[in-house]
């Protein structure tokens, strides 16, 4: 347009759908087509779409738009027609046989009770979502499902908007279904904006005594000798037992060659034993809502964690899915980053996955975004201490009312020996591969995975809810050796010091501790 006002030749033409396959529709399959020819937009054969450029060529006007439209189709199936359309042809659209639209709608749910106005919205995202995908109606779309996992994409969420803007008389964003992302929280949304109640969709900050103590009302573990559960754990314990094994056989480790009784060969290791999950690669992804491709790129601790979060909330007595939209945190300490290391080229149906499989930030968030927890998710990388640092942030979370429960642990499955030859190497491994803590025998560490999760809130919180306490939290410390007599050399006097400010943080002295 432009250029033709300075008197210079240009025209452009904004094509519609062409039936011939091409970059731009190769993607849409029969379901996409059905969908924009219910809203009028229908496809041009080859010669048709070539007419219409012979005649746009014709006109003498700087933009022109080749489209087939079918506006009667649309009418006549009671569909709103497709927005570009609309822009088009100026024409109104009818709305749905019985299905009130704009003031009429908006006066059926001012006459319906007060108590069933949220359920009425909650239906009516149902039903305007099954029409927008093509489904026969809105059993197909469950209230807690989300919007991706039912097959939306940017267009059918702005299609989606469309139709709730028509029908409610409001002004929706185009990112409604991505920041509501199930029926259910649409509805609830919907309905805070036409009744006017939008406090309990606005964060309140809580007033809660910082020195409060925290309760652990829920436990889940995973640990070598096929513990999978805190009771086996314990009788693990009192039955003076170890989990203590021989190397798992399904890692690719080439263990053959990997075992030196001397220590000597480099990259070998002195033990070949070790403390070990043997069924670290289990999971069960389906329930999780996971394809078995994204699966299998994710890092075993990543399911793990999924696994253990899942069973330490149930464990409290809690259903898990009734946390979505909860101010529940989620602190991780994780150490190990080598799963996706391993591979020297990577097979294109899953490199889409790799990434997010293998972070360690996603580690924590895919359990948030799961579970559709909305306090902080954090994943600490401390090394030994990472899973005491993740529970030590936790309580302050929780002290501080970012978050009114809070999953904290840690997880470690080796995906790699690395470990072993890195402390065969440095003469830090024990020859028989235990840990003898005390011990006038002790020569060295032993290496072990494992995984293990908390489910902690506020004392006071506990109590109200009927939640059975396990444990409480009295105080907690971290600190920082300094500048110790080397990088990894520990420092005495800085972890007397941390020792004494968690006593000092719980009003504890040492003689008030035991076992």
């Amino acid at each position: 347009v432009r250029r033709r006002a300075e008197g210079l030749p240009a025209q452009s033409l904004s094509w519609g759908l062409w039936e011939e396959t091409s970059e731009l529709t190769a993607t849409l399959d029969e379901a996409d087509k059905a969908r924009l020819g219910r809203g009028g937009l229908l496809t041009l054969g080859t010669e048709e779409g070539l007419a219409l450029f012979d005649h746009a060529l014709a006109l003498d006007v700087p933009h022109a738009v080749p489209v087939r439209l079918d506006l009667a189709r649309a009418r006549a199936e009671g569909q709103r027609p497709h927005p570009l359309l609309r822009a088009l042809v100026r024409t109104p659209a009818r709305r749905a046989t019985g299905t009130p639209a704009g003031r009429g709608w908006r006066a059926e749910y001012e006459a319906t009770p007060e108590a069933d106005r949220e359920n009425l919205l909650i239906e009516l995202v149902r039903a305007q979502a099954a029409a927008v995908l093509g489904h026969p109606g809105a059993d197909a779309v469950p209230v807690e499902r989300g919007f991706k996992d039912l097959g939306f994409d940017s267009l059918t969420a702005v299609e989606l908007r469309n139709r709730l803007n028509e029908l409610t008389g409001t002004r929706l964003p185009a990112t409604l279904v991505f920041d509501y992302p199930t029926p259910g929280a649409l509805g609830a949304h919907l309905h805070g904006l036409l009744s006017g109640d939008t406090a309990r969709h606005t964060a309140v900050a809580r007033v809660v005594r910082d020195d409060e103590p925290i309760a652990i009302v829920g436990m889940s573990c995973r640990f070598p000798g096929r513990i999978d559960s805190p009771e086996k754990l314990w009788q693990l314990l009192a039955d003076g037992g170890e989990g203590i094994g021989d190397f798992p056989t399904d890692r690719d480790w080439a263990l053959d060659s990997f075992f030196d009784p001397t220590g000597e060969r480099p990259g070998s290791s002195l033990v070949d034993q070790g403390g070990f999950l043997h069924d670290a690669a289990d999971f069960d992804a389906a329930f999780f809502g996971i394809s078995p491709r994204e699966a299998v790129t994710m890092d075993p601790q990543h399911r793990m964690l999924l696994e253990l979060s899942w069973e330490a909330i149930e464990r409290a007595g809690i259903d898990p899915t009734r946390l979505r939209g909860s101010r529940t945190g989620v602190f991780s300490g994780l150490m190990y980053h080598e799963y996706a290391a391993r591979l020297r080229s990577v097979p294109e149906d899953v490199a889409g996955f790799l990434s997010n499989g293998n972070a360690g930030s996603v580690a924590t968030g895919r359990v948030a975004y799961t579970l559709g927890l909305e306090g902080p998710a954090v994943t600490v990388d401390t090394a030994c201490s990472s899973s005491l640092v993740a529970l030590d942030m936790a309580v302050s979370a929780l002290q501080r009312a970012e978050c009114d429960l809070a999953l904290a642990g840690g997880v470690t499955v080796m995906a790699t020996p690395t470990i072993f030859a890195e402390f065969t190497r440095q003469r830090g491994l024990a020859h028989d591969g235990r840990c003898k803590a005390f011990s006038a025998e002790a020569d060295g560490m032993g290496v072990a995975e494992g995984a293990g999760m908390v489910l902690v809130e506020r004392l006071s919180d506990a109590r109200r809810n009927g939640h059975r306490v396990l444990a409480v939290i009295k105080g907690s410390a971290v600190n920082q050796d300094g500048a110790s007599n080397g990088l990894t050399a520990p420092n005495g006097p800085s972890q007397q010091r941390v020792i004494r400010q968690a006593l000092a943080n719980a009003g504890l002295a040492p003689s008030d501790v035991d076992v």
